[in-house]
């Protein structure tokens, strides 16, 4: 018996685990009769879930049964509880029982503890756009696991390129490796730019046009992204980090802290070098203009959500952002 639930926002590493658990539980020749999938969909999903997975196998191999999208994390009755604590102690050795989400389950219910008790809980969660190092990481880890090589500046054009969206990074290393072929040296980073769509990067530029406040220019790169489909919860997480970054650099200034390790640390950027470049970047910024992006941010990602229209309301705030940074200046500050 073996009891998972898997949780986060990196859907593509969430199904590759999935398919790998899947693939090694079930025997090929009788997977029809022993893989279950339960959708939101489906009445009394949970009950049924757990009914299946108490019944053994056909032939060889384990049963699979997969609660997906599952609510149950942030939602349990009673007796639906009532039946997971009787059922989970009892479950065949044969059987693999698979729940998944996007949300965090709530670690205060008696659910969650329920499953610590008798499964494993496993986050799928991910990187923060401005925690460029992880990234890296990351790319470099993916990379070596497909049998590709990279130069270090054509990692760092990857995390750039496609920052911490893993399924994006999975088909441009397909790209890349279909046309470097058998070749022996590292792909480089001439030919990671002439292959590679480019989307975060689009993000920071934005960024930094709002963050001088040029409204037409941000309206621009605005456009541009959303022509070539850019998600628009994706632009406004590229967003989020580097303002936050930008906000946390001011504050340690404002405060100041002229220790760039110190300034680093609590900006979470791993290269102190980059604190003088940072430094440069929000001298021209008050730190209330910058506190005020961010709630202007965090309200955009609200509206988002409660499917508000994403190209009006990003433009919107993309004005109401630039001018905020705009009236910060301290030029502009003069003037006035």
């Amino acid at each position: 018996m073996a009891v998972y639930y898997f949780w986060g926002e990196d859907d593509y590493q969430m199904s590759q685990a999935i398919a790998q658990l899947r693939d090694q539980a079930l025997d090929a020749a009788w997977a029809s009769f022993n893989y279950d999938k339960i959708t939101p969909d489906v009445a009394e999903g949970p009950i049924m879930a757990l009914n299946q997975a108490m019944t053994p196998p056909f032939g060889t191999g384990q049963r699979f049964v997969w609660l997906a999208d599952t609510a149950i994390g942030q939602r349990c009755s009673e007796a639906i509880l009532a039946e997971f604590a009787r059922t989970l102690p009892k479950l065949p050795e044969t059987v693999i029982l698979l729940m998944s989400s996007r949300p965090k389950p709530d670690g205060r219910s008696k659910f969650t503890k329920l499953l610590q008790k008798h499964g494993e809980i496993r986050e799928f969660g991910t990187i923060p756009p401005w925690k460029s190092d992880q990234i890296a990481r990351q790319i470099e880890t993916i990379a070596r696991d497909r049998q590709l090589t990279l130069t270090s500046d054509a990692i760092e054009l990857l995390v750039s390129a496609v920052g911490n969206q893993t399924r994006q990074l999975m088909l441009e290393l397909e790209k890349l490796s279909l046309y470097w072929g058998d070749r022996p040296e590292p792909i480089d980073a001439e030919t990671v730019a002439r292959l590679v769509t480019v989307s975060t990067q689009s993000s920071l530029k934005l960024a930094a046009a709002l963050r001088e406040g040029e409204v037409e220019q941000a309206l621009g790169l605005l456009a541009d992204l959303l022509n070539r489909n850019e998600p628009a919860l994706r632009i406004v997480s590229t967003l989020v980090g580097q303002f936050r970054t930008w906000l946390w650099v001011k504050v340690m200034v404002e405060s100041g802290e002229r220790n760039p390790q110190a300034v680093a640390k609590a900006a979470e950027i791993n290269n102190p070098k980059r604190i003088y470049f940072l430094q440069k970047e929000v001298a021209g910024l008050s730190l209330s203009s910058l506190q005020k992006v961010l709630e202007h941010l965090l309200e955009l990602e609200s509206g988002l959500k409660l499917g508000r229209d994403p190209t009006a309301l990003l433009q919107t705030k993309v004005v109401e952002i630039a001018q905020a940074c705009h009236n910060s200046h301290p030029i502009y500050t003069r003037s006035a």
